[in-house]
Protein backbone atom coordinates (compact mmCIF):
# COMPACT_ATOMS: atom_id res chain seq x y z
CA UNK A 1 0.00 0.00 0.00
CA UNK A 2 1.32 3.45 -0.87
CA UNK A 3 2.05 5.91 1.90
CA UNK A 4 -0.41 8.38 0.38
CA UNK A 5 -3.26 5.88 0.25
CA UNK A 6 -2.46 4.77 3.79
CA UNK A 7 -2.77 8.34 4.96
CA UNK A 8 -6.05 8.83 3.07
CA UNK A 9 -7.52 5.72 4.70
CA UNK A 10 -7.05 7.29 8.11
CA UNK A 11 -9.80 9.75 7.21
CA UNK A 12 -12.90 7.89 8.33
CA UNK A 13 -15.42 10.62 9.25
CA UNK A 14 -17.42 10.28 6.02
CA UNK A 15 -17.30 6.46 6.14
CA UNK A 16 -18.56 6.46 9.71
CA UNK A 17 -21.52 8.75 9.02
CA UNK A 18 -22.41 6.73 5.91
CA UNK A 19 -22.30 3.53 7.96
CA UNK A 20 -24.57 5.14 10.56
CA UNK A 21 -27.04 6.12 7.82
CA UNK A 22 -26.83 9.85 8.63
CA UNK A 23 -24.51 11.12 5.89
CA UNK A 24 -26.03 14.50 4.83
CA UNK A 25 -23.88 15.66 1.92
CA UNK A 26 -24.06 15.59 -1.89
CA UNK A 27 -27.82 15.09 -2.01
CA UNK A 28 -28.69 15.01 -5.72
CA UNK A 29 -31.23 17.67 -6.68
CA UNK A 30 -33.29 16.85 -9.77
CA UNK A 31 -34.94 20.25 -10.29
CA UNK A 32 -34.12 23.93 -10.34
CA UNK A 33 -32.91 25.73 -7.19
CA UNK A 34 -36.27 26.97 -5.92
CA UNK A 35 -38.16 27.17 -2.62
CA UNK A 36 -39.06 23.53 -3.23
CA UNK A 37 -36.75 21.04 -4.93
CA UNK A 38 -37.01 17.42 -6.01
CA UNK A 39 -34.59 14.85 -4.56
CA UNK A 40 -34.99 11.14 -5.31
CA UNK A 41 -38.36 11.98 -6.84
CA UNK A 42 -39.55 13.59 -3.61
CA UNK A 43 -40.48 17.26 -3.26
CA UNK A 44 -38.89 18.94 -0.23
CA UNK A 45 -38.84 22.49 1.11
CA UNK A 46 -35.49 24.14 0.37
CA UNK A 47 -34.14 26.05 3.36
CA UNK A 48 -30.50 25.33 2.62
CA UNK A 49 -29.87 27.63 -0.35
CA UNK A 50 -27.88 30.87 -0.63
CA UNK A 51 -30.14 32.18 -3.42
CA UNK A 52 -31.43 34.96 -1.18
CA UNK A 53 -33.40 36.75 -3.89
CA UNK A 54 -34.70 33.59 -5.55
CA UNK A 55 -33.33 34.54 -8.96
CA UNK A 56 -31.73 31.28 -10.13
CA UNK A 57 -34.78 30.39 -12.18
CA UNK A 58 -35.92 33.92 -13.08
CA UNK A 59 -36.85 34.06 -16.78
CA UNK A 60 -34.69 37.13 -17.48
CA UNK A 61 -31.65 35.53 -15.87
CA UNK A 62 -32.06 32.29 -17.81
CA UNK A 63 -32.72 34.11 -21.08
CA UNK A 64 -29.59 36.23 -20.61
CA UNK A 65 -27.47 33.10 -20.07
CA UNK A 66 -28.95 31.39 -23.14
CA UNK A 67 -28.44 34.46 -25.34
CA UNK A 68 -24.82 34.74 -24.19
CA UNK A 69 -24.12 31.13 -25.15
CA UNK A 70 -25.67 31.70 -28.57
CA UNK A 71 -23.47 34.74 -29.18
CA UNK A 72 -20.20 33.86 -27.42
CA UNK A 73 -20.23 30.08 -27.03
CA UNK A 74 -19.83 28.05 -23.86
CA UNK A 75 -16.34 29.01 -22.70
CA UNK A 76 -13.36 31.29 -23.19
CA UNK A 77 -10.54 28.70 -23.53
CA UNK A 78 -8.15 30.97 -21.70
CA UNK A 79 -7.64 33.54 -18.97
CA UNK A 80 -8.86 37.12 -18.89
CA UNK A 81 -5.22 38.15 -19.07
CA UNK A 82 -4.81 36.69 -22.57
CA UNK A 83 -7.68 35.67 -24.85
CA UNK A 84 -10.50 35.46 -22.30
CA UNK A 85 -11.85 39.02 -22.02
CA UNK A 86 -15.24 39.80 -23.54
CA UNK A 87 -17.05 43.09 -23.79
CA UNK A 88 -19.69 41.73 -21.37
CA UNK A 89 -16.96 41.12 -18.77
CA UNK A 90 -15.86 44.74 -18.93
CA UNK A 91 -19.41 46.07 -18.94
CA UNK A 92 -20.30 44.03 -15.86
CA UNK A 93 -17.18 45.22 -14.06
CA UNK A 94 -18.23 48.83 -14.66
CA UNK A 95 -21.71 48.12 -13.28
CA UNK A 96 -20.28 46.35 -10.23
CA UNK A 97 -17.90 49.21 -9.46
CA UNK A 98 -20.79 51.66 -9.53
CA UNK A 99 -22.98 49.32 -7.49
CA UNK A 100 -20.27 48.92 -4.83
CA UNK A 101 -19.51 52.65 -4.80
CA UNK A 102 -15.93 52.23 -6.01
CA UNK A 103 -13.83 53.39 -8.97
CA UNK A 104 -13.19 50.00 -10.56
CA UNK A 105 -13.90 46.29 -10.21
CA UNK A 106 -12.39 42.99 -11.30
CA UNK A 107 -14.29 39.74 -11.96
CA UNK A 108 -12.87 36.38 -10.89
CA UNK A 109 -14.12 32.95 -11.93
CA UNK A 110 -15.24 32.02 -8.39
CA UNK A 111 -15.88 33.85 -5.15
CA UNK A 112 -13.29 31.69 -3.38
CA UNK A 113 -10.60 32.74 -5.83
CA UNK A 114 -11.38 36.43 -5.20
CA UNK A 115 -10.39 36.20 -1.56
CA UNK A 116 -7.54 33.83 -2.32
CA UNK A 117 -6.27 36.12 -5.05
CA UNK A 118 -6.68 39.46 -3.28
CA UNK A 119 -5.75 38.73 0.34
CA UNK A 120 -2.66 36.85 -0.75
CA UNK A 121 -1.53 39.55 -3.16
CA UNK A 122 -1.89 43.07 -1.80
CA UNK A 123 0.40 42.90 1.24
CA UNK A 124 4.12 42.16 1.47
CA UNK A 125 6.56 40.40 3.79
CA UNK A 126 6.76 43.23 6.30
CA UNK A 127 3.01 43.90 6.34
CA UNK A 128 0.07 42.49 8.31
CA UNK A 129 -3.19 40.68 7.55
CA UNK A 130 -5.67 40.85 10.43
CA UNK A 131 -8.78 38.68 10.30
CA UNK A 132 -11.83 37.71 12.34
CA UNK A 133 -11.67 34.14 13.65
CA UNK A 134 -15.02 33.36 11.96
CA UNK A 135 -14.04 34.71 8.53
CA UNK A 136 -14.77 32.48 5.54
CA UNK A 137 -12.28 29.75 4.65
CA UNK A 138 -11.35 31.56 1.43
CA UNK A 139 -10.04 34.52 3.42
CA UNK A 140 -7.98 32.22 5.60
CA UNK A 141 -6.68 30.40 2.53
CA UNK A 142 -5.76 33.71 0.92
CA UNK A 143 -3.82 34.78 3.99
CA UNK A 144 -1.89 31.51 3.91
CA UNK A 145 -0.51 32.35 0.47
CA UNK A 146 0.85 35.66 1.73
CA UNK A 147 4.25 36.21 3.32
CA UNK A 148 2.74 38.85 5.60
CA UNK A 149 2.32 38.40 9.34
CA UNK A 150 -1.15 37.02 10.10
CA UNK A 151 -3.02 38.13 13.20
CA UNK A 152 -6.40 36.71 14.24
CA UNK A 153 -8.87 38.52 16.53
CA UNK A 154 -11.83 37.13 18.45
CA UNK A 155 -15.14 37.26 16.64
CA UNK A 156 -16.52 40.80 16.47
CA UNK A 157 -14.41 41.67 19.53
CA UNK A 158 -13.06 45.18 19.15
CA UNK A 159 -10.75 44.97 22.17
CA UNK A 160 -9.16 41.88 20.63
CA UNK A 161 -8.81 43.65 17.27
CA UNK A 162 -7.17 46.68 18.85
CA UNK A 163 -4.74 44.47 20.73
CA UNK A 164 -3.66 42.93 17.41
CA UNK A 165 -3.36 46.33 15.74
CA UNK A 166 -1.10 47.46 18.57
CA UNK A 167 1.33 44.68 17.66
CA UNK A 168 1.82 46.10 14.15
CA UNK A 169 4.61 48.44 13.12
CA UNK A 170 3.04 51.86 12.42
CA UNK A 171 4.68 52.36 9.03
CA UNK A 172 3.65 48.99 7.55
CA UNK A 173 0.48 48.08 5.65
CA UNK A 174 -2.21 46.63 7.92
CA UNK A 175 -5.13 44.98 6.11
CA UNK A 176 -8.20 44.12 8.19
CA UNK A 177 -10.27 41.52 6.33
CA UNK A 178 -13.78 40.74 7.56
CA UNK A 179 -17.02 39.11 6.49
CA UNK A 180 -19.94 41.53 6.28
CA UNK A 181 -22.51 38.88 7.19
CA UNK A 182 -20.99 35.78 8.74
CA UNK A 183 -22.10 32.81 6.68
CA UNK A 184 -22.90 30.30 9.42
CA UNK A 185 -23.93 32.43 12.40
CA UNK A 186 -25.84 35.06 10.39
CA UNK A 187 -24.62 37.99 12.50
CA UNK A 188 -23.35 41.27 11.07
CA UNK A 189 -19.83 42.62 11.46
CA UNK A 190 -19.30 45.61 13.74
CA UNK A 191 -18.10 47.69 10.82
CA UNK A 192 -18.47 51.16 12.43
CA UNK A 193 -16.04 50.31 15.23
CA UNK A 194 -13.68 48.48 12.87
CA UNK A 195 -13.51 51.60 10.70
CA UNK A 196 -12.76 53.73 13.78
CA UNK A 197 -9.89 51.44 14.76
CA UNK A 198 -8.63 51.33 11.18
CA UNK A 199 -8.42 55.12 11.15
CA UNK A 200 -6.76 55.21 14.57
CA UNK A 201 -4.03 52.77 13.50
CA UNK A 202 -3.81 53.76 9.82
CA UNK A 203 -5.06 50.37 8.62
CA UNK A 204 -7.02 49.38 5.53
CA UNK A 205 -10.32 47.48 5.45
CA UNK A 206 -11.52 44.82 3.02
CA UNK A 207 -15.08 43.52 3.47
CA UNK A 208 -16.44 40.26 2.09
CA UNK A 209 -20.04 40.94 1.03
CA UNK A 210 -20.79 37.43 -0.23
CA UNK A 211 -23.81 37.19 2.07
CA UNK A 212 -24.45 40.93 2.25
CA UNK A 213 -25.20 41.71 -1.38
CA UNK A 214 -28.90 41.32 -2.08
CA UNK A 215 -29.58 41.32 1.65
CA UNK A 216 -28.16 44.38 3.42
CA UNK A 217 -28.21 48.04 2.40
CA UNK A 218 -30.12 51.25 2.97
CA UNK A 219 -33.65 51.49 1.57
CA UNK A 220 -33.48 47.81 0.60
CA UNK A 221 -30.88 48.51 -2.09
CA UNK A 222 -28.99 45.27 -1.42
CA UNK A 223 -25.57 46.86 -1.80
CA UNK A 224 -24.22 45.25 1.35
CA UNK A 225 -23.11 45.93 4.90
CA UNK A 226 -20.79 48.79 3.94
CA UNK A 227 -23.78 50.64 2.48
CA UNK A 228 -26.04 49.63 5.40
CA UNK A 229 -23.73 51.52 7.77
CA UNK A 230 -23.03 54.36 5.32
CA UNK A 231 -19.32 53.52 5.32
CA UNK A 232 -18.61 52.85 1.65
CA UNK A 233 -15.95 55.56 1.46
CA UNK A 234 -14.24 54.19 4.60
CA UNK A 235 -13.86 50.66 3.23
CA UNK A 236 -10.96 50.20 0.81
CA UNK A 237 -12.10 47.04 -0.97
CA UNK A 238 -15.50 45.40 -1.38
CA UNK A 239 -15.65 41.72 -2.32
CA UNK A 240 -18.78 40.01 -3.61
CA UNK A 241 -19.92 36.75 -5.14
CA UNK A 242 -22.35 35.83 -7.92
CA UNK A 243 -23.31 32.46 -6.45
CA UNK A 244 -25.77 33.77 -3.86
CA UNK A 245 -28.09 36.68 -4.63
CA UNK A 246 -26.77 37.11 -8.17
CA UNK A 247 -27.82 33.63 -9.30
CA UNK A 248 -24.63 32.62 -11.10
CA UNK A 249 -21.03 31.61 -10.37
CA UNK A 250 -18.04 33.90 -9.96
CA UNK A 251 -17.06 36.88 -7.86
CA UNK A 252 -15.55 40.35 -7.89
CA UNK A 253 -13.41 42.80 -6.00
CA UNK A 254 -14.10 46.54 -6.14
CA UNK A 255 -11.79 49.34 -5.04
CA UNK A 256 -9.80 52.31 -6.31
CA UNK A 257 -8.39 52.20 -9.83
CA UNK A 258 -4.77 51.81 -8.71
CA UNK A 259 -5.46 48.79 -6.50
CA UNK A 260 -7.64 47.06 -9.08
CA UNK A 261 -5.07 47.61 -11.82
CA UNK A 262 -2.39 46.14 -9.56
CA UNK A 263 -4.53 43.05 -8.97
CA UNK A 264 -5.29 42.80 -12.68
CA UNK A 265 -1.58 42.30 -13.34
CA UNK A 266 -0.41 40.49 -10.19
CA UNK A 267 -3.19 38.33 -8.72
CA UNK A 268 -2.23 34.78 -9.64
CA UNK A 269 -5.68 33.13 -9.24
CA UNK A 270 -7.00 35.79 -11.62
CA UNK A 271 -4.19 35.65 -14.18
CA UNK A 272 -3.84 31.87 -14.26
CA UNK A 273 -7.50 30.82 -14.12
CA UNK A 274 -9.78 30.40 -17.10
CA UNK A 275 -12.15 33.30 -17.63
CA UNK A 276 -15.67 33.24 -16.21
CA UNK A 277 -18.02 31.83 -18.85
CA UNK A 278 -20.26 33.99 -21.04
CA UNK A 279 -23.40 32.39 -19.57
CA UNK A 280 -22.30 33.01 -15.97
CA UNK A 281 -21.38 36.60 -16.78
CA UNK A 282 -24.66 37.38 -18.48
CA UNK A 283 -26.69 35.69 -15.74
CA UNK A 284 -24.96 37.73 -13.02
CA UNK A 285 -25.48 40.92 -15.05
CA UNK A 286 -29.20 40.20 -15.43
CA UNK A 287 -29.57 39.37 -11.74
CA UNK A 288 -27.79 42.59 -10.79
CA UNK A 289 -30.21 44.58 -12.94
CA UNK A 290 -33.17 42.90 -11.22
CA UNK A 291 -31.68 43.60 -7.79
CA UNK A 292 -31.23 47.28 -8.63
CA UNK A 293 -34.67 47.72 -10.20
CA UNK A 294 -36.71 45.66 -7.73
CA UNK A 295 -35.90 46.65 -4.12
CA UNK A 296 -39.22 45.11 -3.13
CA UNK A 297 -37.53 41.71 -3.43
CA UNK A 298 -35.09 42.66 -0.67
CA UNK A 299 -37.92 44.09 1.42
CA UNK A 300 -39.88 40.85 1.10
CA UNK A 301 -36.80 38.89 2.13
CA UNK A 302 -36.63 40.96 5.31
CA UNK A 303 -40.34 40.59 6.01
CA UNK A 304 -39.91 36.82 5.81
CA UNK A 305 -36.76 36.96 7.92
CA UNK A 306 -38.51 38.78 10.77
CA UNK A 307 -41.43 36.34 10.50
CA UNK A 308 -39.14 33.30 10.74
CA UNK A 309 -37.02 34.77 13.54
CA UNK A 310 -40.16 35.44 15.59
CA UNK A 311 -41.26 31.86 14.97
CA UNK A 312 -37.97 30.35 16.11
CA UNK A 313 -37.86 32.58 19.19
CA UNK A 314 -41.40 31.57 20.14
CA UNK A 315 -40.30 27.92 19.91
CA UNK A 316 -37.40 28.69 22.27
CA UNK A 317 -34.77 27.76 19.66
CA UNK A 318 -31.24 28.90 20.32
CA UNK A 319 -30.40 31.13 17.34
CA UNK A 320 -27.42 33.12 18.62
CA UNK A 321 -26.91 36.70 17.46
CA UNK A 322 -28.30 36.41 13.96
CA UNK A 323 -30.29 39.28 12.51
CA UNK A 324 -30.27 38.19 8.87
CA UNK A 325 -31.87 35.54 6.57
CA UNK A 326 -29.17 33.13 7.81
CA UNK A 327 -30.62 31.55 10.94
CA UNK A 328 -28.44 29.13 12.95
CA UNK A 329 -30.28 26.57 15.06
CA UNK A 330 -27.70 25.46 17.59
CA UNK A 331 -27.68 21.74 18.41
CA UNK A 332 -24.26 21.52 20.09
CA UNK A 333 -23.72 17.86 19.31
CA UNK A 334 -22.15 16.45 16.14
CA UNK A 335 -24.06 13.17 15.90
CA UNK A 336 -27.37 14.75 16.89
CA UNK A 337 -26.90 17.45 14.24
CA UNK A 338 -26.53 14.76 11.55
CA UNK A 339 -29.52 12.81 12.85
CA UNK A 340 -31.72 15.91 12.94
CA UNK A 341 -30.72 16.79 9.38
CA UNK A 342 -31.75 13.30 8.27
CA UNK A 343 -35.06 13.42 10.15
CA UNK A 344 -35.95 16.85 8.78
CA UNK A 345 -35.25 15.62 5.27
CA UNK A 346 -37.55 12.68 5.90
CA UNK A 347 -40.17 15.22 6.99
CA UNK A 348 -39.66 17.18 3.76
CA UNK A 349 -37.34 19.98 4.91
CA UNK A 350 -33.87 20.47 3.40
CA UNK A 351 -31.44 22.22 5.77
CA UNK A 352 -27.66 22.17 6.10
CA UNK A 353 -25.69 20.71 9.03
CA UNK A 354 -22.64 22.60 10.26
CA UNK A 355 -20.38 20.41 12.35
CA UNK A 356 -16.77 20.18 13.50
CA UNK A 357 -14.18 20.88 12.27
CA UNK A 358 -16.04 23.74 10.55
CA UNK A 359 -17.16 24.80 14.03
CA UNK A 360 -16.33 23.65 17.55
CA UNK A 361 -18.11 20.41 18.53
CA UNK A 362 -19.95 22.50 21.13
CA UNK A 363 -21.19 24.92 18.46
CA UNK A 364 -22.68 22.54 15.88
CA UNK A 365 -25.82 23.85 14.26
CA UNK A 366 -28.47 23.52 11.59
CA UNK A 367 -28.25 26.37 9.07
CA UNK A 368 -31.71 27.56 8.01
CA UNK A 369 -31.67 30.18 5.23
CA UNK A 370 -34.39 32.12 3.48
CA UNK A 371 -35.18 33.28 -0.04
CA UNK A 372 -37.32 36.25 -1.03
CA UNK A 373 -39.54 33.82 -2.94
CA UNK A 374 -40.45 31.70 0.09
CA UNK A 375 -43.98 32.05 1.41
CA UNK A 376 -45.08 32.36 5.02
CA UNK A 377 -47.03 29.15 4.55
CA UNK A 378 -43.79 27.36 3.60
CA UNK A 379 -42.05 28.82 6.64
CA UNK A 380 -44.91 27.69 8.88
CA UNK A 381 -44.66 24.16 7.48
CA UNK A 382 -40.92 24.13 8.13
CA UNK A 383 -41.35 25.47 11.66
CA UNK A 384 -43.89 22.75 12.45
CA UNK A 385 -41.55 20.04 11.18
CA UNK A 386 -38.57 21.49 13.03
CA UNK A 387 -40.50 21.62 16.29
CA UNK A 388 -41.60 18.02 15.80
CA UNK A 389 -38.07 16.76 15.17
CA UNK A 390 -36.50 18.94 17.88
CA UNK A 391 -39.00 17.56 20.39
CA UNK A 392 -38.16 14.01 19.29
CA UNK A 393 -34.44 14.68 19.72
CA UNK A 394 -34.82 16.63 22.99
CA UNK A 395 -33.07 19.68 21.52
CA UNK A 396 -34.95 22.13 23.73
CA UNK A 397 -33.69 20.59 26.98
CA UNK A 398 -30.57 22.76 27.29
CA UNK A 399 -32.43 25.97 26.34
CA UNK A 400 -35.00 25.36 29.09
CA UNK A 401 -32.43 24.53 31.76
Amino acid sequence: MSLLRDRMLKYDAARNTRAAGIYPYFREIQSDQDTEVIINGKKVLMFGSNAYLGLTNHPKVKEAAIDAVKKYGTGMAGSRFLNGTLDIHVNLERKLAKFAGKEDALIYSTGFSVNEGVVGCVTGREDYIIWDELDHASIIEGSRTSFSTKLKFRHNDMASLEKQLQKCEPDKVKLIVIDGVFSMEGDVVNLPDIVKLAKKYNANVMIDEAHGIGVMGRNYNGRGVHDHFGLTDDVDMVMGTFSKSLASIGGFIAGDEVTIDYLRHNSRPYIFSASITPAATAAADAALEILISEPERVKNLWDLTHYALDGFRSMNCEIGHTSTPIIPLFIRDNAKTFMITKRLFEEGVFVNPVVSPAVSPNDTLIRFSLMATHTKEQIDRALDKIKKVFDEMDVFAHTKA
